[in-house]
């Protein structure tokens, strides 16, 4: 293999596939060049709560030593790494969901993603950041170190799943699983210049990913294409059995819907620009770059018209309540008593499990988590159920309504991903309102259930990425690939190249020699 380290790991991850197919490139060497630039960019990125490089390796080895009939018959990503976020569970590597109450636990199973991954022969390279138990957005709030933005070390890479972004931004994986509930893969995705994709809920099984909003939370794709995450969103999707919320319908056919995109035809296809979503509120960076992506969905033969999801003005509030009443409910397991922490009372205090369970959850849970346990219980106790959890329901209603009118007059929604492009690290921490301000515009995909995605929109004046997001209808995933592949396209023709051609990696200085 002779190709530089620094040109390899910078090949799509369908490229990777291809070139493992003919036999250009092993799994064992691919995964060899990712490792070294993680050596290489961790100081600097700290995506990576736990690198497996000696599980990555052997899977790799693994898979090198099929059969050329055996490898036929696996995906097209077979033998590409990929990372995993920490809040889907990995047999035999530690799964914390970046809290110390979870420190040390070794999971003696694997989530069905992770079951899928390895049965088509993908090598886990780790397990990547995020805010404690998926609960932030940006990052910041992991018990265990804060991942930087490759494009800006001193900025937020969003969040909560920052740390998986980070990783494929900075090319230390081709590939990531993350969760998104709230915007969690896109709105990283946004700030990053990545491909991020929350699937239909219940279109990829959620068993073994560690519960936050189980009425909301989903697993997606995170990568640099959108052919990337078409193909392992078809390895991931499917129906399990073990996955109460699953849907019985298999995966959708996104390989040939981005494929198809990639001609940069769209003619028939109605987009529509959700009107509460864009203007007042938007970085002028954001907002600027979202309007010449919309003129090049018209000049590629899209109808594009104005479209009312009146109800959207109330999703953040209503989401604000529901996530955390889900949160409180699903946080409680975490005691002391079975696994993960336990902290005894001191000296002095009766050495009751009430006490312990007291103790071990305010030395486990760091302070956000803390604050949206404590909103859900007010917001589920006597008296109040019915005016906030009860009302707030009411509203996820209205809202899915307003999505159901809206694909009546289109095909596809579409809105900038996040109001700004990254902020700096703590400037947002001390105010709650303002953090959480940054998912107004993913949040509603995640109330509704639908499926949307978030692909690089070009850079702001400020020099950071901008994101732009597809909605497509409830289980019709393959209808935003289609437009998302032709913008992606389009715009690429005009930066003469992707997105991250305009990186600077100094990390990747160095690493010109031949993969090992």
């Amino acid at each position: 293999m002779t190709e530089a380290t620094n040109e390899l790991v910078k090949l799509s991850a369908a490229e990777m596939g291809a070139a493992i197919k003919k036999g250009d490139v092993s799994s064992r060497e691919l995964v060899d060049a990712h490792l070294a630039v993680i050596e290489a960019a961790e100081p600097s990125i700290k995506a990576f709560l736990k690198v497996s490089g000696d599980v990555a390796r052997e899977q790799a080895d693994a898979f090198d030593a099929k059969s050329a009939d055996e490898k036929a018959a696996l995906p097209q990503l077979a033998g590409v790494p990929i990372a995993i976020k920490d809040m889907i569970v990995t047999k035999g590597i530690e799964t914390t969901a970046a809290s110390k109450i979870l420190e040390g636990w070794i999971p003696p199973y694997d989530a069905t993603v992770i079951e899928k991954l390895k049965a088509a022969g993908m090598p886990i390279l780790g397990k990547t950041n995020l805010d404690e138990f998926a609960q932030g957005s940006s990052t910041e709030h992991s018990a265990y170190q804060t991942t930087h933005n490759p494009w800006d070390t001193d900025r937020v890479p969003g969040g909560s799943g920052g740390g998986s972004a980070s990783a494929v931004a900075a090319f230390e994986a081709p590939l990531a699983l993350g969760t998104d509930t709230g915007g969690s893969i896109r709105q990283p995705g946004a700030l990053t210049g990545t491909v991020g994709v929350k699937p239909t809920y219940g279109g990829v099984s959620r068993f073994g990913a560690i519960a936050m909003a189980s009425s909301l939370d989903q697993i997606g794709p995170v990568s640099r294409t959108v052919l990337d995450s078409a193909l392992l969103q078809e390895i991931i999707g499917g129906n399990d059995r073990r996955d109460s919320t699953s849907i019985p319908e298999g995966p959708r056919p996104m390989v040939a819907a981005a494929r198809e995109g990639a001609k940069r035809d769209l003619k028939g296809v109605k987009v529509g620009l959700i009107k509460e979503l864009s203007g007042d509120g938007f970085q002028a960076g954001v907002s600027a770059r979202f309007n010449e992506a919309v003129d090049k969905l018209k000049e590629m033969g899209a109808e594009v018209v104005e479209v009312s999801c009146p109800r959207l003005e109330y999703a953040l509030g209503a989401y604000y309540i529901i996530m955390p009443s889900e949160v409180s409910s699903n946080l409680a397991r975490y005691d002391g008593m079975r696994y993960g922490l336990r902290v005894m009372p001191p000296a002095g205090v009766p050495q009751t499990a009430a006490n312990m369970m007291a103790y071990t959850r305010e030395a486990g849970f760091g302070d956000e988590v803390k604050r949206r346990i404590i909103l859900g219980t007010y917001a589920l106790s006597a008296g109040y159920y019915d005016a906030w959890y009860g009302s707030a329901q009411k509203v996820r209603t209205l809202i899915i309504e307003d999505f159901k009118k809206a694909f009546e007059q289109v095909d596809v929604l579409v809105c900038p991903t996040s109001p700004t492009t990254a902020f700096k690290l703590g400037e947002k921490t001390s105010d709650p309102l303002a953090m959480y301000m940054n998912d107004i515009a993913t949040i509603p995909a995640n109330l509704a259930g639908v499926p949307a995605m978030s692909i690089p929109a070009g850079l702001s004046d400020d020099g950071l990425p901008v994101g732009f997001q597809f909605i497509a209808p409830q289980q019709r995933d393959e209808v935003m690939y289609k437009p998302a592949a032709a913008l992606e396209a389009a715009l690429e023709e005009d930066w003469n190249g992707p997105i991250w051609k305009d990186l600077k990696a100094p990390w990747l200085d160095g690493l010109a020699g031949s993969a090992k």
